[in-house]
């Protein structure tokens, strides 16, 4: 899915720039050797990528690019290259060729597009979010530049989700080492980590957990009234949440969820009509 979305959207921007059809028929009649011979390659490309022959697509496409450098179609063979090396993964071949087209080529209109497939690549890449910071990072570094510099663009929408999984990741990274060093009883490095998520990725699913980790230590600590500021945070903005009910029984011990009150009656009058069958 993740490839036809891109394809479509390079297919789109590339054949935008042919709009008129005669003109561009005419360049192939009065073409020149070298011009028909970088035609000749980018159509051998497009045929390979469409039979899934992607990297010989890839150098067909880089060959159409070193024969006439100069041309329009130089710089879309460098996107069509790295869009074959990302089909079949190959992240590292795909990242090169879109950093060459951003330095090669800057004032082409597809500028938005080689953003988006990059981060793309980098996001792609993020296997462990525990330990793999570096594509983390400039996936959402390019994410953001595609939301701050082309915000009316197709790829917009699609970057702003991205940026909130990888703020989820981010998150949960935080909250791991927060608990390691919770494990460990090193408050303060605990804290700073639950008050960065809190801080730093307030829209992710993990903000529930850190505020409740931050009670968890203030009253450990101490410290009630901050224990019960961390608290009111909670239930103000996630008052049904299971985090907010733990927190609720650090300030009340005997507090039982009414759920599972409902449960444990609903078993025992099951037993008590079970054991009477026997009577």
């Amino acid at each position: 899915m993740k490839y036809f979305f891109i394809l479509i959207i390079l297919l789109s921007f590339l054949l935008s720039g042919c709009g008129s059809g005669k003109k561009e028929k005419e360049l192939v009649l009065d073409s020149t050797d070298i011009e028909a011979q970088m035609i000749e390659a980018y159509k051998k490309g497009l045929k390979a990528l469409e039979e899934g022959d992607t990297l010989f697509a890839a150098k067909n496409f880089n060959t159409a690019e070193n024969i006439y450098p100069q041309s329009i179609w130089a710089p879309r063979s460098v996107l069509m290259a790295a869009y074959s090396y990302y089909v079949d993964d190959y992240y590292g071949d795909a990242i090169f060729e879109l950093k060459r087209f951003l330095k090669n080529y800057p004032k082409n209109e597809n500028y938005p597009y080689a953003y988006f497939l990059l981060a793309s690549c980098y996001y792609e890449t993020i296997v462990d979010e525990k330990k793999d910071l570096a594509s983390i990072q400039k996936s959402k570094e390019y994410f953001t530049i595609i939301i701050n510099d082309y915000p009316n663009t197709d790829f917009s929408l699609d970057a702003k989700f991205k940026l909130l999984l990888i703020d989820n990741i981010l998150a949960s990274k935080e909250v791991y080492i927060g608990n390691y060093y919770l494990s460990k009883k090193k408050w303060i490095a605990a804290m700073n980590r639950f008050k960065t998520v809190i801080n730093d990725y307030d829209e992710t699913e993990y903000v529930q957990e850190a505020l409740h980790r931050l009670v968890e230590i203030y009253y450990l600590l101490g410290l009630e009234n901050e224990a019960k500021k961390y608290a009111v945070l909670l239930g103000y903005n996630y008052g049904s949440s299971d985090w907010y009910k733990e927190s609720y029984k650090v300030f009340n011990k005997k507090y039982e969820d009414p759920r599972k009150k409902i449960k444990k009656d609903k078993g025992n009058i099951i037993i008590r009509k079970f054991k009477s069958l026997f009577d």
